[in-house]
């Protein structure tokens, strides 16, 4: 095991049973796809920077596969993950990293309500997929490890806060209610492999 991983390790070792699987598969796997899901706040963005400093990869967001506002159904507020575009999500990103494929794709701009200029990643071993709604039902079976992030209430609310200023009141009436709905109707952190709460990682 190489002296950097080592050091990541002591680093952060919180995450050190996760980042530790996550090695033995890339060590016997032709391809591996890793999905971080969770509480908004909780840092799985940083922990896919993390992995990525570990291990050549890509990654893939979830926040660029928002369904555009005109495609979804009237009820779409009713209905967990109905905001987001996961059959393209599927198609454009989950069947080529498995198949060991160059993976293109356009994201897609909720702030403009446009798409993105076209993305091109080259076939890698490992793809890390990060965002909330990656482990809906309809995306779970391609994972080969799901890790669940989780923060308090309060510590959740200070980092938004932080991160949204103006925008923390939409993300309190609205799109915390959306994802707290998706989580515990699919059983999303009873069904992870990997459960890690980082309330004490990150303090604001």
């Amino acid at each position: 095991m190489q002296d950097n991983f080592q050091q990541i390790l002591k680093e952060h070792e919180g995450y050190s049973s996760v980042l530790l699987e996550l090695y033995r598969l890339m060590e016997k796997e032709s391809f591996v796809i890793v999905a971080i899901d969770g509480r908004c706040g909780s840092g799985k963005t940083y922990l896919a920077e993390l992995i990525g400093k570990l291990f050549s990869c890509n990654i893939c967001h979830m926040d660029d596969f928002y369904l555009p506002f005109e495609k979804r159904q009237e009820d779409w507020m009713e209905i967990p993950g109905a905001n987001m575009d996961l059959e393209r999500f599927y198609t454009e990103v989950l069947k080529p990293a498995r198949s060991g494929r160059q993976v293109i794709y356009r994201p897609y701009n909720c702030k403009k309500g446009t798409m993105e200029k076209e993305i091109s990643l080259s076939a890698r071993k490992l793809t890390v997929i990060e965002g909330s709604y990656s482990h809906h039902p309809l995306l779970a079976a391609e994972y080969d490890l799901t890790v669940f992030l989780s923060c308090s209430q309060e510590e959740q609310r200070k980092r938004l806060q932080l991160r949204e200023s103006s925008r923390f009141s939409a993300f309190e009436k609205q799109w915390i209610p959306l994802e707290e709905k998706y989580l515990q109707r699919y059983e999303i952190e009873k069904k992870s492999q990997f459960v890690v709460d980082t309330s004490n990682f990150f303090h604001v």
